[in-house]
């Protein structure tokens, strides 16, 4: 699959204001979506339960004022694109793929990781982040308390 740009989107206040949650559903309730044309026409599409789940975190994630892009897990991404999830700078994207940290291919001279593997690098490096702030936190309260 030839790499997409990845492209976040938000909701404004104003549109946030405009929409209301979704109701919670209970077993054997349908979930329908409702678009109407500009010449007036209504069309009704029905999804199934694995795409209700998904609508619900999306757009109770934008009500959040978060904002949300919608990638497949075989999705290929350039090193630009992974720093964006990562929350790193290309150049240390292109580090860790020249260690071997993160799987590539190339494309041309263009380089390429699914975003399977750039997910499981951030699970990786926010599990190391976590026990960094961790004992950060415990070397602050032996220095609080003990003066070490």
């Amino acid at each position: 699959m030839a790499s997409q740009a990845v492209k976040f989107a938000g909701l404004s206040d104003r549109d946030r204001k405009k929409v209301s949650s979704l109701p919670r559903l209970a077993a054997g309730d349908r979930f329908e979506l409702r678009v109407r044309r500009r010449n007036g026409q209504d069309q009704t599409v029905a999804l199934p339960p694995a795409a209700i789940s998904i609508v619900e975190t999306l757009i109770t994630r934008l009500l959040s004022g978060e904002r949300v892009a919608v990638l497949a897990e075989d999705q290929e991404l350039s090193p630009a694109e992974a720093s964006g999830i990562l929350g790193i700078s290309r150049p240390l994207v292109v580090l860790r793929m020249d260690r071997g940290d993160l799987p590539f291919r190339y494309v041309g001279k263009h380089r390429r990781t699914s975003l399977r593997d750039v997910l499981a690098l951030k699970a990786k490096l926010d599990a190391q982040r976590r026990a960094m702030e961790a004992l950060a936190d415990d070397a602050e309260d032996l220095r609080v308390r003990y003066g070490a």
